[in-house]
């Protein structure tokens, strides 16, 4: 008899040790990243059309990769609703994350997001807050 340990989330195909990477945590398993290539226009505009995700990517434009934590960002919502705006941004190609310890750090995907939707990000980066 086969017994699959309970979970109320799908165990991931995603390896433990990726090539030349850091070990992927149970937590970043959920994460799914969409290349920029494969959003279309309509939902990069959409993604980009909320103020607190123009905010998020306002400042992710403004540190190192990999340097900002969700958590440290000053935004007036939620953390149900940040996690949401981060979701979004991460669907559209815009951002990239990954887990290091408990923090979830973030990078602007931005050569890859320029070389789908030229001028796009440069416009949001431009935006006075």
């Amino acid at each position: 008899m086969n017994v699959r340990p309970a979970s109320n989330t799908e165990s991931s195909s995603l390896p433990d040790k990726p090539v030349g990477r850091r070990p992927v945590s149970q937590r970043a398993r959920g994460l799914s990243h969409t290349h920029p290539a494969d959003v279309s226009l309509h939902d990069a505009l959409a993604a980009l059309a909320d103020p607190v995700r123009r905010a998020i990517v306002r400042e992710l434009g403004h540190v190192p990769d990999w340097s900002k934590a969700c958590g440290t960002f000053d935004l007036a919502v939620s953390k149900a609703t940040r996690s949401h705006h981060f979701a979004v941004l991460r669907q559209a190609g815009v951002i990239e994350q990954r887990d290091e310890g408990p923090r979830r750090l973030n990078r602007l995907r931005r050569t890859e997001f320029d070389a789908a939707f030229p001028g796009l990000l440069a416009l949001v980066l431009s935006e006075s807050s």
